[in-house]
């Protein structure tokens, strides 16, 4: 498995949080989604999608929703040069005093329903990029679901009976938004049922690791210095 094909839960957090960041930057200035769409020129779908931290949009998304709210100068931080080392012979390159040391700790709200939320959304979106690449696993997915509804489990049976559509007609995005519907499809899902052991684990380790909360920046320095 390419690395590059997964989202880990660090990564998965911190687009959850920029998008509440950008949705409540949106109310605080009094832009309704309708004319916040306009102002961006995207739809109010993609508009939705990424102040829901969906990773789909593309980051032009992001950066013209953040331009309209004000905070581009936050990525001219990144894309410029301001944190790189300083240039060897010049005098901050000789300067004898520490640099800056900056950190930035990534937690998740340790509140039982939000990170639960988070490791149901993070272990579903990697079920989904295996269902769709390997049709068997589809087909697993499917007779689970299958065996369920057979046993006639009345309080589940609407959700399962949404699973199937979702499942026969890859209507993925049902089951990955923010919405309570959404929510309530995960807790009676059968795709994680696919997931191999391995990958639920390394998921699980990862909620884990962001409960406790995980150091970004020069976490290595005083160790170096």
């Amino acid at each position: 498995m390419n690395p590059l094909d997964t989202t880990t839960v660090l990564e998965r957090q911190l687009l959850l949080q920029l998008g509440d960041r950008l949705k409540c930057l949106r109310k605080a200035q009094g832009l309704g989604t309708v004319e916040m769409a306009r102002r961006i020129g995207l739809s109010r779908m993609t508009l939705s999608a990424v102040e829901s931290g969906d990773p789909g949009p593309s980051i032009g998304s992001y950066l013209r929703v953040m331009s309209v709210l004000g905070i581009s100068g936050e990525l001219a931080l990144l894309a410029g040069d301001t944190m790189q080392p300083a240039p060897a012979g010049s005098a901050a390159a000789k300067s004898r005093r520490p640099r800056p040391v900056v950190q930035v700790l990534i937690s998740a709200d340790t509140s039982q329903h939000q990170i639960q939320d988070l490791q149901s959304m993070a272990l579903h979106e990697e079920a989904v990029r295996l269902v769709r690449s390997d049709p068997a696993l589809l087909q697993q997915a499917q007779e689970t679901l299958g065996r369920w509804l057979q046993s006639g489990n009345s309080r589940s049976s609407a959700l399962w009976l949404d699973w199937q559509d979702i499942l026969t007609n890859g209507k993925w995005r049902k089951v990955l938004d923010r919405t309570r519907r959404a929510q309530e499809l995960r807790q009676a899902s059968p795709l994680v049922t696919v997931l191999p052991t391995e990958t639920r684990q390394r998921i699980l380790n990862e909620v884990r690791d962001l409960k406790k909360g995980i150091a970004l920046g020069d976490v290595n320095h005083e160790a170096a210095a």
